[in-house]
């Protein structure tokens, strides 16, 4: 009888040991009670008057985690590509490689537009997508735009050089 004990406790002990491992890879290395959100742009344009464009940009937002997404805080910012001079993007390039560090190039901001939800105004459940749309009017002759949305993780403090969040930037012709 003592060995039959002792091969079930061996027993009972590795079924702990690798239940334990798995709950460790499950919630650990895929993290899968963590927030996850999927930004894609949707992006029109029109003429009005004689001299401006008007733009619409539709952010969506997939909740692709099993937790819901609350959010509190986000921009739109709108960049102009071109037209540029030259001596103006010979500048921007060499800018970008800083001490042989590469940085993203600053483009001309023509506008931003931050947005605020109040506790529970803006929650993502977990499979579902919300759209959030900003509009923009422009001079007609800008001709290329750079759209770049951020939507802040409100798990992390904003005032760090570690903001966290989610993000969509994408190019636009007009």
């Amino acid at each position: 009888m003592d060995s039959a004990n002792a091969i079930h406790a061996v027993g009972v002990l590795v079924a702990v040991c690798l239940g334990g491992v798995f709950a460790y890879q499950r919630l650990q290395i895929f993290r899968t009670f963590e927030p996850h959100l999927t930004v894609s742009h949707s992006i029109h344009h029109r003429l009005i008057g004689d001299s401006y464009t008007h733009i619409d940009v539709t952010a969506t937002l997939l909740n692709s985690s099993r937790v819901q997404v609350e959010l509190r805080e986000g921009f739109f910012l709108l960049q102009q590509i071109a037209p540029e001079t030259d001596e103006h993007i010979e500048d921007m390039y060499a800018q970008m490689f800083i001490d042989k560090n590469y940085e993203d190039i600053q483009w001309t901001t023509l506008e931003r537009y931050d947005r605020h939800w109040s506790e529970g105004e803006l929650v993502v459940e977990p499979g579902e997508s919300h759209p959030e749309t900003c509009e923009f009017i422009i001079s007609r002759d800008v001709k290329s735009v750079m759209i770049y949305t951020y939507f802040y993780d409100r798990r992390f403090p904003q005032d760090t050089d570690s903001e966290r969040g989610w993000l969509a930037s994408t190019v636009y012709d007009i």
